[in-house]
């Protein structure tokens, strides 16, 4: 990924908590028959040694996972808010425009091990943290055949991370008043996506005047 210096991120902390807040991740490994792509929801969590991995499961009918021999290397990329910068919300003049957005690339070497205990608590983990509150679903809801078709379909993984890339393109390199223009000029777009852009410029240039 192209990283100029001044938009790179090297706070480990805030770049865990972006995986873990934007987490439906783009997996890249590398075949003989060209890159394998797959589209999933990651866990991200530290390892008894304190190493950060990310962890998932896919479907069996996906021949990805077959990739995943903790020998091939991947990319987990993932997508945080993004969005057009008009020049015309600049304080300064002449200027074009832009697309603002923040990204994070994990790279390792993913690890299927084809099995079922492995897998299992992998999607215990999933529902877990997206099931909660009163009346949250369960797995022990699910009748015992139900759940042993699910579990024969998918396949779990790991991915210890060796190298994350954060890149957050959030106009670091505009004035105080050019910042500050484009976040107005996201808010009045009134758009989640645009208002979420707009939060993250705000937390990540502290002490700007945004």
């Amino acid at each position: 990924m192209y990283l100029p210096a001044v938009f790179r991120l090297d706070d480990e902390a805030a770049t865990s908590a972006f995986i873990g807040q934007y987490d439906f991740a783009t997996i890249v490994s590398t075949s003989s028959k060209g890159p394998l792509v797959t589209h999933a929801p990651l866990l991200v969590r530290r390892n008894p040694e304190g190493r950060l991995v990310l962890v998932g499961h896919v479907a069996r009918d996906n021949d990805h996972w077959r990739a995943m021999d903790g020998a091939t290397p991947a990319v987990a990329i993932f997508h945080g808010p993004q969005g057009y910068i008009s020049p015309t919300w600049y304080a300064s003049a002449p200027a074009v425009p832009t697309w603002n957005y923040a990204v994070v690339h994990a790279h390792g070497k993913p690890f299927a091990p084809d099995d079922d205990a492995f897998t299992e608590a992998a999607i215990s983990a999933l529902v877990d943290k997206y099931e909660n509150g009163p009346g949250a679903w369960r797995i022990e809801s699910m009748p015992p055949d139900f759940y042993a078709g699910l579990l024969s379909s998918i396949v779990g993984f790991e991915m210890p991370i060796e190298r994350l890339e954060a890149k957050f393109k959030l106009g670091q390199n505009r004035t105080d008043a050019d910042r500050a223009g484009a976040v107005a000029g996201l808010e009045r777009q009134g758009s989640p996506q645009a208002s979420a852009l707009a939060d993250l410029m705000r937390d990540t240039l502290k002490g700007a005047e945004v």
